[in-house]
């Protein structure tokens, strides 16, 4: 005889069921306590596209928070999260970002945790492929898109309205955004004056807020079942360095791991794209990414995190220059760049530490975009001068 279909069914919604009604602080209390210390280095996506792990790593002083994008996932010895290990400063970098993490998902994430930021020191790396012509587009944005982070937007009533909208107003060109009907029509009310949306908004709201603790209990979850483990090169060789000591290893380190081309590309990457190189010459004679919808994303972050009373440290990376001229992307659509987004985090009164005269230093990057085992020792001088108040010495380190 067969079993009714309804009985799994039934057990399913009713294991469901019990998943949502357990109290939040009966979850909490169970999430190990060094949850947020295993989170440091494991660059889950659960993690920074949830509150609870950031918002105790926030609370906690012994962190440093570094935000950013792929760069960050490169752990090698000279990487930030090995160094000051290994070195035993009294902080430990808690990093936070991966592919395609451009300025908009950091604004929601900052957004998210505008409360837990003053006073904070942080530290935000820049990509210069961020700012292309027309900005973050869908398949960057979206896969780093928190749900969760939406919505609290949308009841966060702490964050400057001029600010708040203009955030909207860019939020809802992405299909995540716009194809959410209960978020969108929240979204839409902040900045219309049509009666019709008000109103729909006020019909909307208490679902949304349903929603959104169903959002938070699943972040809950995430953090009690734990991230991923993710292999670094623990190494203690950066102990008892002087500052050109370990560039003279970084440099000694990436010559035998970029010993086949003449960009300085580590030598795994040139051979993914050695096989079309031919097609990439001069192709790039137009580029430039001295304007980009990314400088307005952008000046969105400098807004909150001047509103929250963040202490950040802007590292400015540089292009790999041996690939970017066989490109044949113009030196002033780099130059441009830099002088413009070093003028804009200084107008926003924050410290940046630009390495745009590296372009062409040998292993400062590692591919043709992302920082490397050279790039990383400025990176670890830089900030641990920012850590110690030492406000000149960032920036004569450009």
């Amino acid at each position: 005889m067969k079993k009714p279909v309804f009985i799994p069914l039934f057990l399913a919604f009713l294991v469901l069921l019990i998943l949502v009604v357990i109290p939040d602080r009966w979850i909490e209390s169970m999430i190990p306590k060094n949850r947020v210390s295993q989170a440091a280095t494991e660059l889950n996506p659960f993690m920074f596209q949830g509150k609870y792990i950031q918002k105790k790593m926030l609370e906690d002083p012994k962190y440093l928070p570094i935000y950013g994008s792929s760069e960050l996932a490169r752990l090698d010895r000279f990487h930030p999260s090995n160094y000051f290990k290994e070195v035993h400063e009294e902080f430990t970098p808690f990093l936070i970002g991966r592919g395609g993490s451009e300025s908009l998902i950091h604004f929601l994430n900052f957004s998210e945790h505008i409360g837990d930021l003053r006073g904070k020191k942080i530290v935000f790396v820049l990509s210069p492929q961020w700012f292309n012509p027309k900005g973050a587009d869908e398949s960057h944005f979206v896969p780093n898109y928190s749900s969760l982070q939406g919505y609290d937007f949308a009841f966060n009533n702490t964050i400057n309205p001029q600010v708040k909208k203009e955030a909207i107003k860019r939020l809802l060109t992405y299909s995540s955004v716009k194809d959410d009907p209960m978020l969108s029509t929240l979204y839409k009310a902040e900045i219309t004056n049509d009666p019709w949306t008000k109103r729909e908004a006020i019909f909307v709201r208490p679902f949304a807020l349903a929603y959104r603790h169903l959002l938070e209990k699943k972040d809950l979850y995430y953090s009690l079942a734990g991230g991923i483990h993710r292999k670094r090169d623990i190494n203690p060789r950066v102990k008892h360095r002087t500052w050109s000591q370990l560039e003279q290893e970084a440099d000694q380190y990436g010559a035998k791991r970029a010993t086949n081309n003449h960009f300085y590309v580590v030598n795994s990457q040139y051979n993914k794209i050695k096989g079309f190189l031919p097609s990439l010459k001069n192709k790039n004679i137009h580029a430039s990414y001295g304007k980009s919808k990314e400088y307005s994303d952008f000046q969105l972050v400098l807004d909150v995190l001047k509103q929250s009373g963040a202490k950040p440290l802007f590292i400015s990376v540089p292009v790999n220059g041996h690939y970017y001229d066989y490109t044949g992307f113009p030196k002033q659509g780099r130059i441009t760049y830099y002088h413009r987004i070093k003028k804009q985090i200084e107008a926003s009164g924050f410290q940046v530490a630009d390495f745009s005269g590296h372009e062409y230093d040998p292993y400062f990057m590692k591919d043709t975009i992302h920082i490397g085992w050279k790039g990383w020792v400025y990176t670890d001088r830089a900030i641990e001068q920012f850590y110690d108040g030492n406000n000149k010495n960032v920036a004569q380190l450009n």
